[in-house]
């Protein structure tokens, strides 16, 4: 089935096991890899647990002597954003860029002892659960009834009625879309890649939309001064909201409009900005010239934590929107397309106004890296 295909024809509509969708699968990490990780502070990680008949759930950063002993069965470590620190786990994300990177989030890694899971749940976002070692079950539910089971640390579904049920090997892969309910039981040591989408909710983005129109030149028009009440009247009423306020609340607001192009600027900036925990490596300083050499000769490559975008009119890295010109943008677009430009395409484009300044700039910042070989 080619991504064309699968778009179509199951993604966001129906499940899909996908027997052998990477044969040979080789751990992007190793158990042990995957506890350093999870020892880290800038590394999000949880412990999911399920002993005497109860659900358990702790937050990183976990040292491995602080872990259950692998013998004993029913627990499991998750670790979010593999992909931002090892570079297999990166180029396994980036087979699945048939999806626009605006929706991609990340590769979370989970290792459990035999019958670790988190119990029935369902995701708000589509996921690919990708079997890297060992053996899971997995049982799956069209059900509609989501309810959850009250004053627990994880989102357990009251009552999961399994409607399909397979056991997955190493390379085998379950698609699942949103609010699809599964439940994962390991059967042995084992590990599985989810990788995961962002859904964000129209009422998260209108409210981060709002605070981003007000501090536009083109929105925020109509909200300059404060407001002013010469000629109010004593009130015998001080509680009493006075009309005059909301009236001239309401007047502004309304003189706040946005069209289409603002949203996808607004949408740009939004959604290439980092998550809070990720961290861009401080690089030590380099003078323009001898930079623009090195890149020259290598070709420069987006750091692992960069998220670049664009739109018709805009580049957007890491939160910041840029209105390139149009011979810029082509070379700003490959990048962001490809995640790295090469020695001959950096070389090719260098002569262009300004751009290794800016390049040299996202090199100090940690966003943009010279390729250590060439890609």
């Amino acid at each position: 089935m080619t991504p064309a295909v699968f778009m179509r024809e199951i993604w966001h509509r129906k499940p899909l096991l996908i027997r052998q969708a990477v044969p040979g699968i080789v751990p992007p990490v190793s158990r042990e890899a995957l506890f350093d990780l999870a020892d880290r502070e800038d590394v999000e990680s949880r412990l999911v647990s399920y002993f005497r008949n109860r659900w358990k759930l702790e937050h990183g950063p976990f040292a491995e002597d602080n872990l259950p002993s692998r013998k004993t069965g029913k627990w499991t470590l998750l670790v979010q954003g593999v992909n931002l620190h090892d570079q297999a786990a990166a180029d396994l994300m980036s087979q699945f860029r048939f999806v626009p990177d605006a929706r991609l989030d990340d590769v979370m890694i989970s290792y459990a002892t035999d019958g670790g899971g988190v119990g029935p749940h369902f995701d708000s976002y589509d996921v690919f659960l990708l079997q890297v070692s060992g053996r899971r079950r997995w049982r799956i539910s069209s059900q509609t009834r989501l309810d959850l089971i009250p004053d627990m640390p994880l989102k357990i579904l009251s009552d999961f009625t399994a409607e399909e049920e397979w056991v997955l090997e190493p390379g085998d892969m379950l698609y699942l879309p949103p609010q699809y309910a599964h439940d994962g039981v390991a059967e042995g040591e084992c590990m599985t890649a989810s990788i995961g989408f962002r859904a964000p909710a129209y009422r998260e983005l209108a409210g981060h939309f709002l605070a981003w129109l007000s501090e536009t030149v083109e929105g925020n028009e109509g909200l300059d001064g404060r407001y002013a009440d010469a000629g109010e009247t004593a009130t015998a009423h001080p509680a009493q909201m006075p009309a005059g306020l909301a009236r001239a609340v309401a007047e502004r607001l309304q003189a706040m409009k946005w069209n289409g192009a603002m949203v996808s600027e607004f949408l740009g900036s939004h959604l290439s900005e980092p998550k809070q925990s990720v961290m861009f490596a401080e690089v030590e300083e380099i003078p323009l010239r001898k930079y623009t050499k090195l890149a020259q000769a290598h070709g420069v490559v987006l750091a692992p934590g960069s998220i670049a975008l664009y739109d018709r009119t805009h580049f957007f890295l890491n939160g910041e929107a840029y209105e390139p010109p149009a011979n810029l943008a082509k070379w700003l677009r490959r990048l962001a397309d490809h995640r790295y430009l090469t020695a001959e395409e950096v070389s090719a484009c260098a002569a262009l106004p300004d751009l290794m300044d800016t390049f040299h700039d996202w090199t100090l910042e940690g966003w943009l890296q010279i390729a250590p070989v060439r890609v």
